[in-house]
């Protein structure tokens, strides 16, 4: 088997030594049908990956922005078999009520994340949803809670776990011991990607219905800073770039060695540089995961350089016999002394996928992942088994990173008693796990879901 047959097979999570011979179980059944929630950038880019791996039948989408929605609908009708265009809703509950679903795709602004998809769960649907799946703790437990209830399978965008080269680097580096003990693990982003600026607020375009995108989110007056695709710099919608970043490769480590909950969280920053912007995330933080023996160490700053150029936002893997860097472009093994160094790099399939190269503002490396994460999704859906990034794994990483956030707030190490779901023993940390919805929303109970 050669490097990109072991890519191709590792990452289906298959015995075959090429993909091309593999015909998965749901292929011969029914084609399933299929809404997306949020069609906009990165939804659109995904749900056109699922159309590639399986005849699925896009049969709606939701957006509440009437210009963003037609046109994703005529991309979708142009790309799927029967070129049937989707109905087009501006509300998700008229959907779901209106449409038999058999899986909705969640790809809103984080706010709307725990609403949108424990509403589809409610409605039969199994779930993709968008990473990191919830703006708050009690949200990501109320999620949780709903999808084991009505016994939903759901896959969060986490696509690391199924990217072909990381896998590569998990199986041949990591769990074939050549890093020995690991005893340290550095995690960062350095990209100059907080909004920059301080443009006038103005009213909200006519195709833009900013009531309803804003949500159970405090409303802000309309600011293009925010619409499309740059509400990241708004802590009202999500969670930073520890939110947004963070996850990414917080949950790669996780999956990488085997981490469950960390133990212990810290974390420190702020708007250390950037004080002139209208964005309220911060420009620089670091956070510490304290796993007991292991500490993942996070930094990002959106300003500077980035300390290692080949790797800003990336994993650094330290252990006794060597170190792994990985990244979502490619990883490097370097031993300590003499021994061998090994690289590996990203799997790109325009042979089989030609249209990935020509597409609009698809992320080309993470084209490849995409798909494979589908095609597991796919599977679990027909076995009824847990995803490789499951609905448990999305939340214990997005609580980490929003515990993350609220140890800088409080200026303190939090210990997180996952048994409880709550911070030991500080009621003013455990006062933040959930945020005040703007009326008339209201927040998911865990308990009631």
């Amino acid at each position: 088997m050669d490097r990109r047959e072991f890519l191709q097979a590792g990452a289906a999570g298959l015995a075959l030594p090429t993909l091309g011979s593999f015909v998965p179980a749901f292929a011969e059944s029914k084609p399933k049908r299929v809404a997306l929630i949020g069609p906009g950038w990165y939804g659109k880019a995904a749900l056109l990956r699922l159309i590639q791996v399986s005849p699925v039948e896009v049969a709606a989408l939701c957006d509440v922005d009437s210009k963003m929605l037609a046109e994703a609908a005529e991309i979708v009708a142009s790309r799927q078999s029967s070129k049937k265009k989707p109905r087009t809703y501006s509300d998700y509950r008229e959907m779901l009520k209106r449409e038999e679903l058999d899986i909705v795709h969640v790809a809103t602004p984080d706010h709307w994340h725990a609403l949108a998809m424990i509403a589809a769960v409610k409605s039969g649907a199994d779930v993709y949803v968008e990473k990191p799946i919830s703006a708050d703790v009690v949200e990501g437990q109320a999620m949780l809670a709903a999808a084991r209830k009505y016994k939903r399978v759901v896959q969060v965008n986490m696509q690391r776990r199924s990217t072909p080269h990381l896998i590569e680097a998990r199986d041949r580096i990591i769990k074939e011991g050549k890093l020995g003990k690991i005893g340290h693990v550095e995690i960062c982003c350095y990209y100059h990607m907080r909004a920059r600026g301080n443009p006038a607020d103005t009213a909200a375009p006519e195709n833009l219905n900013w009531d309803m995108w804003t949500g159970p989110a405090p409303m802000r007056p309309y600011n293009r800073i925010a619409h499309p695709r740059g509400w990241r710099a708004f802590m009202e919608y999500g969670n930073g770039i520890v939110g947004d970043m963070c996850v990414h490769m917080l949950d790669m480590v996780r999956w990488m060695l085997d981490l469950g909950w960390p133990k212990r969280i810290s974390s420190a920053g702020g708007i250390l540089v950037d004080k002139e912007s209208k964005a309220n995330i911060s420009d620089t933080q670091t956070a510490t995961f304290d796993f007991g023996e292991l500490p993942v160490v996070w930094t990002h700053r959106t300003w500077g350089s980035a300390p290692d150029p080949e790797y800003p936002w990336a994993a650094f893997i330290y252990g006794e016999k060597g170190t792994l860097k990985a990244d979502v472009h490619k990883y490097d093994f370097l031993p300590q002394g003499q021994g061998k160094k090994e690289h590996g790099d990203v799997l790109y399939e325009y042979d089989r996928y030609p249209e990935d190269e020509t597409e609009k503002d698809l992320e080309r490396h993470v084209a490849s992942a995409m798909r494979f994460h589908w095609r597991n999704f796919l599977e679990m859906i027909e076995t009824r088994g847990r995803p490789v990034s499951d609905i448990e794994e999305g939340y214990i990483t997005a609580t980490s990173c929003i515990l993350a956030n609220i140890a800088m707030t409080l200026g303190r190490t939090l210990t997180w008693d996952p048994d409880k779901g709550q911070v030991a023993n500080d009621d003013e940390a455990n006062n933040l796990l959930r945020r005040p919805y703007r009326e008339p929303w209201t927040h998911p109970d865990p308990k009631k879901v």
